[in-house]
């Protein structure tokens, strides 16, 4: 499936960057850094507006979408139509942290046949966020 993908959109990921928007950065960021076991950089607002974030790491120029958790003034957090997923080793691991850590569940891990496995979960925020591994 993914060679596929890079043959259509090319080398790198047709989605270019992801932000989950949130009310309490700080909350947020110990959840985020506590589930997928990561430190987030603080990024420069690109504006003039306080607009405040954090980056997971990874390299914008790999395949991939870079994510950022972002506070701004005037805008909610929660679903919203769009799902970002997280690439993980066993999604039920996540799965399970983010309901330690006050997440809810919205889909338990399920079975996506070849393409491996999928949990749908909220955060904090009551944002909806996708876990994604092959086992």
């Amino acid at each position: 499936m993914f060679s596929l993908l890079a043959t259509l959109f090319g080398k790198r990921n047709p989605v270019g960057w992801t932000e989950i928007y949130v009310q309490e950065l700080e909350a947020a960021r110990q959840f985020y850094e506590t589930v997928f076991e990561v430190k987030l950089q603080k990024l420069e607002s690109p504006t003039d507006d306080p607009i405040e974030m954090l980056m997971f790491p990874g390299n914008p120029f790999q395949a991939g979408s870079p994510v950022a958790l972002v506070r701004m003034d005037g805008v909610s957090s929660g679903v919203g139509g769009t799902v970002s997923y997280f690439s993980c080793r066993d999604c039920a691991v996540q799965q399970q942290r983010f309901v330690e850590l006050g997440g809810t569940v919205e889909r338990e891990k399920f079975s996506i046949g070849k393409h491996g496995y999928i949990a749908l979960v909220k955060d904090l925020d009551g944002n909806l966020i996708g876990l994604h591994s092959m086992r």
